[in-house]
């Protein structure tokens, strides 16, 4: 189980999907080198400087690997789904119909589009959203993987220090994007299934916390050290042929068709 690549994204669900955001980051490991390098956004600016990445960009440029033929494993800092009480209540049976549905409720994808917009029902007002509170739910809703962690928050729990909830849902309509753009070239952990097939990129669900502390902080800010650490730690397990047991965590049967459709955590055991 090895990649080309191995790619850390510590993400940021604020403001709109074509906003800067200082809080989004992007590390990568290369497999013939050793360290973690910072990816930076294409886009050049007036005075040569660098500037930050969007939401919009992070997604075109995973794109762009799979169509350079890059096979690398990519662990995003958000939620890819939502706990099975969610499926329950909204009566949705796959990912690939949760991500349709989720879409349609969530449109945090549009160029302008903040996800407080859609919470507060401006875009229900504008006619281009249903109302606010059609797909929700409360912040003790938990996924089973979430359980597993000492401290990881649900993705129902907003305007929190350390929550995923903006990320979330910003992030998931990006998933739904790039897995419509990219095809079958992309596996999609767990939803697609277990164990990767040969040849193909991988997306997996990080959550950063579980490998902040194992690498020296050196100058880097938390969300540049959060990139870091999740690209050099899925590098490091490549590098000792730890990788694979990650991708079958010890689940039960039954655990296991939970997580099929609420996702999972790569690292949690």
């Amino acid at each position: 189980m090895s990649f080309d690549c191995y790619i850390g994204i510590d993400y940021s669900g604020a403001e709109a999907p074509t906003s800067r955001l200082k809080g989004l980051q992007v590390y990568a490991v290369q497999a013939d080198s050793g360290d973690a390098q910072a990816w930076h956004s294409p886009t050049p600016s007036n005075n040569g400087q660098r500037v930050n990445w969007t939401r919009r960009e992070v997604a075109e440029q995973l794109l762009n690997e799979v169509n350079k033929g890059t096979r690398f494993l990519a662990g995003i800092d958000h939620g890819f789904s939502m706990p099975m009480s969610y499926f329950a209540r909204y009566g949705l049976e796959s990912w690939p119909q949760f991500l349709a549905d989720f879409v349609h409720h969530w449109p945090t994808h549009g160029d302008y589009v903040y996800v407080d917009f859609v919470r507060d029902g401006n875009l229900y007002r504008s006619g281009d959203a249903p109302p606010p509170g059609s797909r929700t739910g409360t912040a003790d809703e938990f996924r089973l993987t979430e359980k597993w962690t000492s401290s990881a928050k649900s993705v129902f729990l907003f305007d929190v220090q350390g929550s995923v909830a903006k990320s979330t849902h910003a992030g998931i309509p990006w998933l739904k994007w790039l897995r419509d753009q990219a095809g079958d070239k992309v596996h999609f952990w767990p939803f697609d299934g277990w164990t990767p097939a040969p040849g193909k990129s991988v997306i997996v669900e990080v959550y950063p916390s579980i490998f902040r502390n194992r690498f020296p902080r050196d100058a880097r800010t938390t969300d540049q050290q959060d990139a870091y650490a999740t690209a050099k730690w899925m590098a490091g397990m490549a590098a000792h042929g730890s990788l694979a047991a990650y991708f079958s965590p010890p689940l039960t049967l039954a655990e296991r068709a939970m997580a099929d459709l609420e996702g999972w955590i790569f690292g949690v055991r």
